[in-house]
């Protein structure tokens, strides 16, 4: 294998340490570099022509991707209205920087070492709640969650610097389906009624219970899009209603650009008591 194809099983990039170590003496990779067939980045770094923007930016930086940088690239579920742009950790000692990236300066939570290229995923977290809405931190934070299968209580047990990384960190469940489940939870959890997540009723799990008898539904960008799976869904809502619940479908449109409609009809629904068992209404 030459450092080329060692470079791109790599995804394109390395530290010229860990080509060192695999083999590739020095004056094989300045020679590369020198032909044309790698790219140096600062001292350390090597690189291909087809090597991820953000990776390289970072290299260039001697910094790490993080924040919303490092979700999307971890295919986190960010809201559309987050923070844009290059987010990287450069050490409280830092000398260089980008005018282009947002900057997150500061000792590190966790200590990657100098061959990585992007930041832990508690440096992430902890970046992202100090740089986006609470609600979309709490979105970010919890489907970081689920799609990295972090404990909840080993994240309570991280030395959070920042209130708000505490806070996050004491809010977030893990029981969220999607980033659209979080952002309704965020959104009712100060009307004082109770609310559970994916409650099992009737044989399949439900998103959200608002009381005991109040289900609410979340179809996503392409939910269901199978007419087989659509029936089932419509099967399912019909045998929760003969038990006595009343069952709310909300669409993703209605929750990121409608919420103030959705908002009346939830105050609407509760204030005729459809959150109470049947027995209880009036």
């Amino acid at each position: 294998m030459d450092l080329r194809e060692w470079l791109t099983a790599r995804g394109g990039i390395a530290h010229r340490s860990d080509a060192a170590e695999h083999g590739f003496a020095p004056r094989q990779v300045r020679g590369a570099i020198r032909s044309g067939a790698v790219r140096r980045l600062r001292a350390q770094w090597v690189a291909l022509a087809s090597a991820p923007d953000d990776l390289v930016a970072a290299a260039a930086a001697s910094a790490r991707l993080t924040c919303v940088s490092l979700a999307r690239r971890r295919g986190w579920w960010v809201p559309d209205r987050a923070p844009d742009g290059l987010h990287l950790q450069v050490g409280p000692n830092a000398h260089r920087h980008r005018d282009d990236a947002t900057l997150h300066w500061g000792a590190p939570l966790v200590d990657c070492g100098p061959r990585r290229l992007t930041a832990s995923v508690e440096d992430a977290l902890a970046h992202i709640a100090g740089c986006c809405l609470h609600e979309d931190a709490r979105v970010i934070w919890e489907s970081a969650v689920r799609i990295e299968r972090l404990d909840v209580e080993a994240l309570r047990l991280v030395e959070w610097r920042e209130p708000r990384s505490r806070a996050l960190a004491e809010e977030v469940i893990g029981l969220s389906d999607s980033g659209l489940e979080t952002m309704v939870v965020v959104r009712l959890s100060g009307w004082g009624v109770p609310l559970r997540q994916q409650v099992r009723l009737a044989g399949r799990r439900v998103d959200i219970v608002i009381g005991s008898h109040l289900v609410v539904q979340i179809d996503g960008y392409a939910h269901h899009s199978s007419s087989a799976q659509r029936g089932s869904d419509v099967a399912h809502d019909a045998e929760l209603r003969l038990r006595g619940y009343t069952v709310l479908r909300l669409s993703y449109a209605q929750i990121v650009h409608g919420w103030e409609d959705v908002e009346r009809t939830l105050q609407a629904a509760i204030a005729r008591g459809l959150h109470l068992p049947p027995r209880r209404r009036r």
